[in-house]
């Protein structure tokens, strides 16, 4: 049993394509002794001709890939483009070390634990990059004599 021009016509008055055409399959003979455009628009008002819905692509993959990402996987070998240092730069890494280690040379100043020369001696030696983090420069601290209050270290 050949639908081909009823489809064809059923797809020209829904505005899609043939491919979403869906037929009522107990109503096949029917629709195929169907030769006019307005007995087609008869079996579309019944409900016996209706256009599938159309196919989107789904998200729920990427959401998934998403989620994974915002935890921190997805990072090996193979997914990476671009050097270290596009990625993260040196620069970038120098900026966050040094701010954190002057904001700590700040507060051990106010508090009183560094005097104006202890606190440029050891701001002279950060900026030289001598220290690798807030913890390195306060063990070197400690090291070299420098008395911390209790509430710190």
């Amino acid at each position: 049993m050949q639908l081909t021009n009823q489809k064809r016509l059923a797809a020209k008055i829904l505005g899609c394509g043939v491919h979403r055409v869906w037929i009522n399959s107990d109503y096949i003979d029917m629709v195929a002794s169907a030769v006019q455009t307005e007995d087609i628009r008869e079996f579309i008002d019944q409900g016996i001709i209706k256009a599938k819905p159309v196919k989107g692509t789904s998200r729920a993959r990427a959401r998934v890939r998403l989620e994974q990402k915002r935890k921190g996987r997805r990072k090996g070998q193979g997914k990476r483009q671009g050097t270290a240092n596009a990625r993260n730069p040196r620069k970038n890494r120098w900026m966050r070390t040094i701010r954190a280690q002057r904001r700590v040379l700040k507060e051990l100043r106010t508090d009183g634990t560094l005097d104006a020369a202890g606190y440029r001696h050891y701001y002279l030696k950060a900026k030289g990059g001598s220290y690798r983090s807030i913890a390195h420069m306060r063990t070197q601290m400690g090291v070299e004599g420098v008395q911390f209050k209790e509430s710190e270290a």
